[in-house]
């Protein structure tokens, strides 16, 4: 079909009508062909697959569940969390790392604010390669490592794109923290050194629970410290449905006595 008219391409843009791109979100999500076991269709209202060196960001309601799920084995989901409303409260990986005594994201773990209060909390996790030490890429060194790095050409930074999403919801680049990755490993050596590790493999995924209402950033882009000298980062699957947020009767409220005072702290602004 013509399109070098406008009356031709407005008739190609109309016959794509009802066709399903890879990469668009799946609107409404409830025609998202295989829903999570358990999930109805209708309670489901996130459903993407985001390429490798693309982003993503959604609004989410407290109680909702996200699941990130690395399909092909190098998707690495880095993620900024801000709380809807007031997003001068936001993901503070440093005090995630802190106060939980733990630098290695896994099951049970929980996302927290500045101000000790649970953002997210980790609920399910088959991968065990994440990351709470880098933060995600930036233009100066994608640029130097591949050539280019800027949010729209072959090997985009993570920080490009997350400037891109943070955009769409008012936000600047000096809105940006540090974020923390899934699916691409790093430890720390007794020296200080880091090892990457890589992925756990295709299908691995890991399902957060939004413990408030949430501003989530999503840039799938190659670890800053993948040692592959080619920039590496394949498709990322998102979905999400309505849930309920962790109660004083669950578990993992009475995990630790720090989890404990941050849902506390938690509870007292989403009463």
């Amino acid at each position: 079909m013509a399109t070098s008219t406008t009356y031709g391409a407005r008739e190609h843009a109309r016959a794509q009508e009802g066709t399903r791109s890879e990469t668009m979100p799946v609107v409404p999500a409830s025609e998202w062909p295989v829903p999570p076991d358990g999930v109805a269709p209708a309670d489901l209202v996130w459903a993407e697959t985001v390429a490798g060196g693309g982003y993503t960001h959604r609004v989410l309601a407290r109680g909702t569940e996200l699941r990130l799920t690395d399909l092909a084995g190098d998707a690495c989901a880095h993620l900024l969390l801000y709380v809807d409303g007031r997003p001068w409260e936001r993901l503070n990986v440093a005090d995630t790392v802190k106060v939980l005594w733990n630098a290695y994201l896994g099951e049970g773990h929980l996302l927290l604010s500045d101000q000790g209060r649970v953002l997210a909390s980790v609920v399910a996790d088959t991968s065990g390669r994440h990351d709470t030490v880098c933060g995600t890429s930036a233009l100066r060194r994608n640029t130097g490592r591949y050539g280019d790095g800027s949010p729209h050409g072959p090997s985009p930074a993570g920080r490009e794109l997350f400037t891109l999403a943070a955009a769409k919801h008012g936000l600047e680049r000096r809105d940006l923290p540090p974020s923390l990755s899934f699916f691409q490993g790093v430890r720390v050596g007794s020296d200080g050194s880091l090892a990457f590790t890589g992925s756990a493999g295709p299908g691995a995924s890991v399902t957060l629970r939004a413990e408030m209402p949430l501003i989530v950033l999503i840039a799938n882009t190659a670890h800053p410290i993948d040692p592959r000298p080619a920039y590496t980062c394949t498709p990322l699957e998102v979905l999400a449905w309505r849930a309920r947020p962790t109660g004083p009767g669950d578990l993992l409220w009475q995990a630790s006595p720090e989890g404990r005072r941050a849902f506390l702290n938690t509870a007292e602004v989403t009463r």
